[in-house]
């Protein structure tokens, strides 16, 4: 299926993005209108409510803000608020001609599904109360819509529909005729509904929270073919969970590496696009949750350090022959320790024990060669790090998503590791006429190189 690509960027500040791209549901791509703001991504299922674009307002969002005003969250008429035993016996499968007066806020005020592709007619999904289909009290949820100011729609696609819809001006005439039978398919939710994602306890830093527009939040809690993902902490990526041979996939990991949203776009360009994009919304949460986290563990510091220097996701090469194999490890830098987290701790007591403590002190970077299975071709964006521990060295090798994300990486562990061997009180032991300082061995043997 081709996906159309919309403008906007990544970069500096807030990234702002819309268009069309597709998801992967079950094994299987659906088309789905992403929204990216500055501390979220929303996923819309491809059902549209029509009129919107006519009125300038462009996109689903702008058709829920106009039924906002008629009732909060219960403003929207679906099949599971309008049974079929609510609509009354004598309007069943009898056409009938309904005039709708369009608003310039929220059109006709209805969403439809259905449509030839889909071997079904065009259906009424859903009406938006106190918007102009609702004021007939002559429609319901399950009119299959039959013709639109005397144009036939009975053998139309979804598109052909919706454009229609849109064509026809201020006052609609609609033939419609209730279709009981159909109200299992308009039941039924966007592939959208079904992506997994988690709900943070009380507990954590506010991952979960978002403060955006409180119009846009209302509009969420009405769709259930919508799926607002809080960027806080995720982990964006390419070519790690799914086959990517033409370029055109991004992975956007939950905080607690339980799931993962895999998104398509029409083509290598579109999709380093919406990566740069979302990978930079990422970035600017940063800060923020390195302050929250620091509220949070209060005077207790962190797995014994007082502070974080830095955090953030990296891929981890699993040890093995497979030589594409990588994971994603949250690292978090200190003081004076390299800690890894196979997930974004919840409770205060997770930050606790972390899966691997490497004194900085004894932990040196090497650069490694350009990394195989990197996301971005022929760029180096590798690297490891080696530690020396009571059982030997141990060596771990990363990789990061962007070269800035690798001079940053890099830059804050070497100079963490500089730092952490000035936080060493010097020790020094008679050795007859001359004093030998412990602190100028351990400089010698583990200085970071790179």
């Amino acid at each position: 299926m081709a996906v159309a690509a919309a403008g906007g960027g990544g970069g500096g500040g807030r990234a702002q993005r819309s268009g069309w791209l597709e998801v992967l549901v079950r094994e299987r791509w659906h088309k789905v209108l992403a929204n990216l703001g500055g501390e979220a991504l929303v996923l819309s299922g491809e059902e549209r409510p029509d009129g919107a674009a006519h009125n300038g307002l462009g996109g689903d969002g702008a058709a829920c803000r106009g039924a906002e005003g008629g009732g909060g969250g219960s403003a929207v008429r679906t099949a599971f608020t309008d049974p079929p035993e609510q609509v009354p016996e004598a309007v069943s499968n009898k056409k009938r001609c309904v005039k709708v007066l369009k608003q310039e806020l929220g059109g006709l005020g209805i969403s439809i599904k259905g449509g030839k592709e889909n071997k079904m007619p065009i259906l009424i999904s859903k009406i938006f109360k106190g918007l102009a289909a609702d004021q007939t009290q002559a429609l319901y949820v399950g009119d299959a819509i039959l013709a639109v100011n005397g144009t036939d729609l009975r053998d139309a696609t979804h598109d052909e529909a919706v454009q229609a819809l849109k064509r026809a001006g201020k006052e609609v005439l609609l033939e419609v005729k209730y279709m009981r039978e159909a109200t299992p398919y308009v039941k039924k939710g966007s592939p959208v509904s079904e992506i997994g994602w988690e709900t943070p306890p009380p507990e954590s830093p506010r991952l979960g929270c978002v403060s955006a527009d409180p119009l846009s939040q209302l509009s969420l809690s009405i769709h259930r073919d919508k799926k607002t993902i809080p960027l806080k902490m995720c982990y964006v990526t390419r070519n790690m969970t799914v086959s990517d041979p033409e370029n055109r996939l991004t992975e956007v990991h939950s905080p607690d590496a339980k799931h993962t949203v895999v998104l398509r776009s029409k083509d290598s360009a579109t999709a380093q696009a919406w990566f740069n994009a979302i990978h930079s919304s990422v970035n600017d949460l940063i800060p923020r949750v390195i302050a929250e986290v620091r509220d949070q563990l209060g005077k207790a510091g962190i797995a014994g350090s007082r502070e974080i220097r830095h955090l953030g996701w990296l891929a981890e090469k699993v040890p093995g022959d497979n030589e594409k194999h990588w994971k994603p490890v949250l690292v978090v830098l200190t003081e004076k320790d390299l800690l890894i987290y196979e997930s974004m701790p919840r409770m205060k007591e997770a930050w606790f024990s972390p899966l691997h403590t490497y004194p900085l002190l004894a932990t040196r970077l090497v650069h490694s060669g350009p990394g195989k299975g990197s996301p971005q071709s022929g760029v180096d964006l590798s690297f490891a790090t080696r530690t020396g521990t009571r059982q030997g060295i141990e060596t771990h090798l990363f990789r990061t998503e962007t070269s800035r994300d690798l001079s940053l990486w890099t830059r804050s562990i070497v100079q963490g590791c500089h730092n952490s061997a000035e936080l060493i009180t010097e020790i020094t032991t008679s050795t007859g006429p001359s004093f030998l300082s412990k602190t100028n061995c351990v400089h010698h043997s583990f200085l970071p190189v790179g």
